[in-house]
């Protein structure tokens, strides 16, 4: 089915609900199709004659699946859309998730002719989103049809698919870095190739196939806006006594082992540490605990970069920490990951 800009798969889902008979289905859209929510709707229940159940909380990625609450209503499956499945992470309800993919359906060929006088070195590594990674194949062959050497890398245990990052994940990049002397990211938005340039070490060059712009010089400012903001957010900690530990209950963000790790480390240190735990997590949630002097978020890494202007208390991630305690030298800055190896 074509949505907007993108080749979505409902065929597929539509398949699978007649073949397995299922009669109460929810489903999950990210929050860019959200507009054309009611739409997707209707050509499932047309196509199906099943009830289905639009889930309009936020959903940011495959580690956002509310296994639990779909479960108490009875649902038989869960339609995710949008995002590709995390391996690592296991179902542990008894809801099957049928995912999606939402394609970007666009022409890439001059977007990525644009990026070549860009590319650095003749190794290239070459990562996208899940809406792109279907054209990772046409990029390779322009690439290597200029001449170009190209790697697309594999990641942990996290990534289902060669070349593929996450805002939580780099590994697809990280794990190549040594063999590449740039990266090619293919897809929109910041906070992507930002996490390539900090945690690879490498130019990164990124190709945007909606606008057709490259964009070089613009990352290494925001690297540096961002750098300034998180050097603020490090220094407003530094005479703090209490900390709060955010622990997060979606199923792909857990990292309770983690957490209780950096609280006997600040415990070591002789701070007094929390472990705070939440679904979703906002500045208006966090309001009442105003005894603690600074929080760290071991949920998901974009919470304290996106969301770093509406903290009254300042929020850190666990690599500002460990530059905090001066485990970790401020030169070794990276972005936080979940990483599952």
């Amino acid at each position: 089915m074509k949505i907007s800009n993108y080749r979505i798969e409902l065929e597929k889902a539509v398949d699978e609900i007649k073949k397995k008979g299922y009669k109460l289905i929810a489903v999950q859209i990210p929050e860019g199709l959200k507009i054309h929510g009611l739409k997707i709707i209707d050509f499932l229940r047309n196509s199906t004659g099943g009830d289905f159940l639009l889930n309009v909380d936020p959903c940011f990625g495959a580690c956002d699946i509310p296994y639990d609450t779909l479960g108490e209503l009875g649902v038989d499956l869960i339609v995710h859309i949008g995002h590709l499945p995390i391996p690592s992470v296991t179902n542990m309800s008894s809801i099957p998730v049928f995912f999606v993919e939402a394609k970007a359906d666009l022409k890439i060929k001059k977007t990525i002719e644009s990026s070549i006088p860009f590319l650095v070195g003749s190794k290239v590594g070459v990562v996208a989103t899940a809406q792109h990674l279907h054209v990772l194949r046409e990029v390779v062959d322009i690439l290597e049809a200029n001449g170009f050497e190209v790697v697309v890398g594999e990641g942990d245990n996290r990534v289902s698919n060669r070349g593929l990052v996450l805002g939580c994940n780099f590994s697809a990049a990280t794990n190549v870095a040594d063999k590449v002397d740039c990266f090619l990211f293919v897809g929109s938005g910041d906070f992507h190739p930002l996490g390539l340039l900090f945690n690879s070490r490498k130019p990164v060059i990124a190709a945007d196939p909606y606008t057709g712009r490259i964009r070089v010089d613009e990352l290494l400012d925001l690297k540096d806006l961002i750098l300034k903001q998180r050097y603020g957010a490090i220094a407003m900690c530094r005479h703090a006594k209490r900390f709060g530990i955010l622990l997060g209950l979606k199923p792909g963000q857990q990292r309770l082992r983690f957490a209780i790790d950096i609280k006997k480390r600040l415990e070591e240190k002789g701070k007094e540490a929390y472990l705070l735990s939440m679904n979703e997590f906002s500045p208006s949630k966090l309001m009442g605990l105003e005894r603690i002097d600074c929080f760290v978020s071991t949920a998901c890494p974009r919470i304290a970069i996106d969301d770093y202007l509406k903290y009254k208390i300042p929020i850190i991630t666990p690599t500002e920490l460990d530059i905090l305690l001066g485990i970790r030298e401020w030169s070794d800055y990276v972005f936080d990951q979940i990483i599952e190896l």
